[in-house]
This record gives structure tokens, C-alpha cells and sequence, in this order.
């Protein structure tokens, strides 16, 4: 995905979280017992855990993945894809969700910091593979590319560095907008983004359900449902050109 910063015009970064995909029916991160779908995070997504017990984390990938696959884009996942439709490479969405509903919306310029159910990563070599939704993914699958490790969910996990900060930096160093929709604000260094961006010049808005953990660092701060707000934030800057 070629970077494009360089172009003129309105420059926009946004920042998706779980809750642009909790409408379509994806869970959201954890219930208010800390659990991740009946799991303890610990177990499911953190490299220790995978060590632990690789086979129940393949398990849970798998079957997070085969829910996704019947899960829909919603209102806010098309009205990004319509933005960047006028504004091309003038938008860059950086999401925390590891589903492809962007992707199915029609965006294509996602970056996926935290990884991707779609594809599994080799322990050895690094390579990427694509990981069919039906697909059991075994903890002795060898990587195709290498044939020397097993494969492993394409998922940073608590412990590990999330992919593309060089790339997100670079967008946030040039953004005269940065939007941030359906995040808690409890992760980093998504968190921190937005103090990143304002720290530069650009503009900041918050679209969520409640209240995160950093609406108070926003220039603006709108509740409600992602399928409500979006679509109208959208219509907004598409019709003042």
C-alpha cells in the first residue's frame, strides 16, 4: 500500500476500535468479568499462553474467525469506504480489530496493527499465509513458505509490538484530522495517538458509544452508535469539499 502523504488536500487519519465492528455482531474485547469470550486474555493472547497450550489458542482463533466470516460491514464501515472513494490516498483507517469488515466495506487503505484473523505467520521465517475461514489452523501446520516452524495466529498479543508504528507515525505526522471511532482509549499505544496528532496541528474527534478513557485529550467528543455517527460525520466532510 503505497503511503501517498505527499498529495495535497485534506489529510485524515482515523482510528477504529471494537466497537465500529460490535454492531455487526463481532465481541467486543472483553465482558465485564475480564473474560475474551469465556477465556482468561492470559490464556488466549499473550505468547505465554500460546506456549502453555498452543492447541487452545488455535481453537479460539478458529473459531473466532468462522464468526466473523457470517458477520456484515455495517453503516460505518461503508461510510469510510465512501470517504475514501473521494478522497483516496488523502485517508489512511488504522484499525485495532483483527476482522476484514473494512475490507469487505470496499477500503483498502487499512493497516491492521494488531494483525489479522485472514492469515497465520510463521514462527521461523516470518512469512504470511491465508487462513480460509472454514480452516482449522493445527498447532503443527508448517509454514508453506519455509516448511521449517508451525504457523501461529497472525495476532499481536499483550507482550508484543503491534505492526506498521513507522508507517501510523508517518500518517500522524502529516493528518490534519484525526478521528478515533469505537475505542476505550485502554490500549496502547492506540491510546496515545491522539495526543500524537494534536501535538502536530491536527484536528481531533471522538465517535463513540460512551464516554474512553481519553476522550478528555479530544477537540470534540460526539456519543452514540458508529452506524448513527459515522455516516453522518462522513456526509459532513464530503459536503464541505
Amino acid at each position: 500500500m503505497g503511503q501517498g502523504y505527499e498529495n495535497g488536500g485534506v489529510r485524515i487519519t482515523v482510528l477504529t476500535g471494537a466497537g465500529i465492528s460490535a454492531e455487526s455482531g463481532v465481541p467486543t474485547f472483553r465482558d465485564a468479568g475480564g473474560l475474551w469470550e469465556g477465556h482468561r486474555v492470559e490464556d488466549v493472547a499473550t505468547p505465554e499462553g500460546f506456549r502453555r497450550d498452543p492447541g487452545l489458542v488455535q481453537r479460539f482463533y478458529d473459531a473466532r474467525r468462522a464468526g466473523v466470516a457470517s458477520a456484515v460491514p455495517n453503516a460505518a464501515h461503508l461510510a469510510l469506504a465512501r470517504l475514501e472513494a473521494d478522497l483516496g490516498d488523502d485517508l489512511l483507517v488504522v484499525t485495532q480489530n483483527i476482522d476484514d469488515l473494512h475490507e469487505r466495506a470496499g477500503s483498502t487503505r487499512v493497516v491492521h496493527m494488531h494483525g489479522r484473523l485472514g492469515t497465520a505467520l510463521c514462527r521461523a521465517c516470518g512469512a504470511r499465509s491465508v487462513v480460509e475461514p472454514s480452516r482449522a489452523l493445527a498447532d503443527d501446520d508448517t509454514c508453506p513458505e519455509c516448511w521449517v516452524a508451525a504457523l501461529r495466529p497472525d495476532v499481536v498479543w499483550f507482550g508484543e509490538v503491534p505492526y506498521d508504528l513507522d508507517l501510523i507515525d508517518d500518517a500522524l505526522a502529516a493528518t490534519d484530522r484525526f478521528v478515533a471511532i469505537g475505542t476505550s482509549g485502554a490500549v496502547y499505544p492506540a491510546a496515545g495517538f491522539v495526543l500524537t496528532a494534536a501535538g502536530r496541528g491536527a484536528a481531533t474527534l471522538e465517535l463513540n458509544l460512551v464516554e474512553s478513557e481519553v476522550s478528555l485529550l479530544f477537540d470534540e467528543v460526539r456519543h452514540g452508535l458508529a452506524s448513527m455517527l459515522v455516516p453522518a460525520w462522513v456526509d459532513e466532510v464530503l459536503s464541505a469539499g
